[in-house]
């Protein structure tokens, strides 16, 4: 099944993005690559059910099962040993990454208390965007009475854009809202 936002993008955000940039050839039209969803898990890395719950949150929000991150050494300071989980992640390709995209801006990004877009500080200069999010209520997918703390996770963006402008037209063309745009 075709996601809407894939037709979308298909259809008119490609050809708007010819017309706008005056590129020779259509492989140079930006494109989302994927969609990298991160959880530090902090004081849940030393209590198994709480990480089993971040796990079964992540999983419920995006569809597939995240990656525990490990600790790479030992740090003394942090209370950190090595191969201890210390984070989440989970990587959307293809139709898994515009679902969750499309599910994302139409679905929880409203959800937002006193939202009045997304803020354009958060482009890295080489095409990307990265946002972080305090909590994960957002998602229609998490029920309140199931949480047990409230865990914020960083959502990045990739694209092939070469340049924020790019990027920022990429993803206002597919419905993102931002802030004084």
């Amino acid at each position: 099944m075709k996601q809407a936002l894939n037709i979308l993008y298909k259809e008119q955000v490609s050809k708007f993005l010819m017309e706008q940039f005056q590129y020779n050839n259509i492989h140079q039209i930006p494109k989302l690559v994927k969609i990298t969803l991160n959880r530090g898990l902090g004081e849940a890395s030393q209590n198994t059910k709480a990480l089993q719950k971040s796990i079964d949150e992540l999983s419920i929000i995006t569809g597939q099962k995240p990656i525990v991150t490990r600790a790479k050494k030992s740090i003394a300071g942090f209370k950190i040993r090595e191969k201890l989980p210390v984070g989440l992640m989970v990587t959307l390709r293809k139709y898994k990454m515009y679902s969750f995209l499309a599910r994302f801006i139409h679905l929880s990004l409203p959800r937002i208390r006193d939202f009045r877009g997304i803020d354009i500080k958060g482009f890295d200069g080489r095409g990307n965007y990265n946002l972080g999010l305090k909590e994960q209520l957002l998602f229609p997918e998490i029920e309140y009475d199931q949480i047990d703390q409230i865990r914020g996770l960083d959502i990045s963006i990739v694209t092939t854009a070469r340049s924020d402008r790019e990027c920022f037209m990429l993803l206002k063309a597919l419905g993102i809202p931002f802030k004084n745009s």
